[in-house]
């Protein structure tokens, strides 16, 4: 079947837009065709489902954008910063924003400069992705500034009661001692944590998340607990160096701050000719995509991506449209995913 003057010639390509935008065959065609009896949202909604299908949008049918939307984020090289970012871009794209995507690199463009560049190009919005402001130590009347400059903005990862917006934040406290449950389950009592540095919000958070656990499920103090945390990069390389120091003290078991430090940490203990899991447990953290597929497959804890993401850029969409989102923080509950990486703890002795 022909869809007449839309380039798509088979029935298979409508059934796969249809299910993706979960829609009738019908509807898509209607929406392809340029007819007018369908409504402004399933509209919207069938020609998010040709972007994410990487079908191009015929002529017709190309709208002039509603405007741009920045997207500010860390460096792309750890697999979660381009999760958040394309989900919030289809968010974006389906209510006709343009996502304008500025990531930053080592000695390349500062926060500061790249929102001014933001700015010059009259972006409506800014969403910024563990940016200063889960910097304890940074000067958060940035932020406020764009505030009387009337700019909408949300902050993802990093909670500040300093900052008057919406914040979407993942449950760390709960993460970290969501791992070391897990290990104790497994007989470990050897437990340290890789993680960042101390003066961003997510970290301390996971530290204190861990430190509690620790103490309460093993009976530590919190000065005992202390000594198996080793502050570090969140790299691969800053969690093989990281995972060195904790084999060092002893640990049978290391939680990390990202799945990045965790593969890191794997291969720190095979460099000493120990396996994981049958020698050392190792827990990573956000569940990036393909860590799955690792050797072994990488127990992990999961940060709800989607439901973050599309709440970022939801609330981001109401501040744009004049109706002020609750500011705040709004917390997401992490998922602790087991696979091959965490076993039952030897016998060492």
């Amino acid at each position: 079947m022909v869809v007449s003057g839309v380039g798509l010639s088979t029935t298979a390509r409508l059934s796969d837009i249809a299910a993706q935008a979960g829609v009738s065959e019908a509807t898509v065609s209607r929406v392809l065709n340029g007819k007018t009896n369908v409504s402004a949202t399933t509209r919207q909604t069938v020609l998010a489902a040709l972007d994410v299908l990487g079908y191009e949008r015929p002529t017709r049918l190309h709208q002039r954008s509603a405007g741009l939307i920045g997207l500010i984020t860390p460096e792309l090289s750890n697999p979660i910063f381009p999760a958040l970012a394309q989900v919030m871009a289809q968010v974006l794209s389906r209510h006709g924003y343009t996502p304008v995507l500025c990531t930053q690199t080592p000695g390349g463009s500062t926060e500061d400069e790249l929102v001014d560049m933001l700015l010059d190009r009259g972006v409506a919005g800014i969403v910024f992705v563990s940016g200063l402001h889960a910097d304890s130590t940074a000067d958060h009347d940035r932020y406020a500034r764009l505030g009387h400059r009337q700019l909408p903005y949300v902050l993802i990862n990093g909670y500040s009661d300093r900052i008057d917006a919406p914040f979407i934040s993942l449950d760390d406290h709960a993460a970290t001692r969501m791992a070391v449950r897990h290990l104790v389950s497994l007989g470990h009592r050897r437990i340290g944590l890789a993680i960042g540095q101390h003066r961003y919000v997510p970290a301390q958070r996971k530290i204190e998340g861990y430190i509690a656990a620790m103490c309460e499920l093993l009976g530590l103090t919190r000065e005992e607990a202390a000594y198996t945390i080793r502050h570090t990069l969140f790299s691969v390389e800053g969690g093989h160096t990281a995972a060195d120091a904790l084999l060092d003290k002893g640990c049978t078991a290391i939680v990390c701050g990202s799945d990045m430090m965790a593969l890191g940490a794997v291969r720190a203990v095979r460099g000493r000719g120990l396996e994981v899991p049958r020698d050392i447990a190792v827990v990573g953290f956000d569940d990036s995509p393909l860590i799955a597929f690792t050797e072994p497959p990488l127990t992990t804890i999961r940060q709800p991506v989607e439901a973050m993401a599309t709440a970022a850029a939801n609330a981001l969409l109401e501040e744009v449209r004049g109706n002020p989102a609750q500011h705040g923080e709004f917390k997401f509950q992490p998922e602790l995913v087991m696979r091959g990486s965490t076993a039952s703890v030897r016998d060492r002795t």
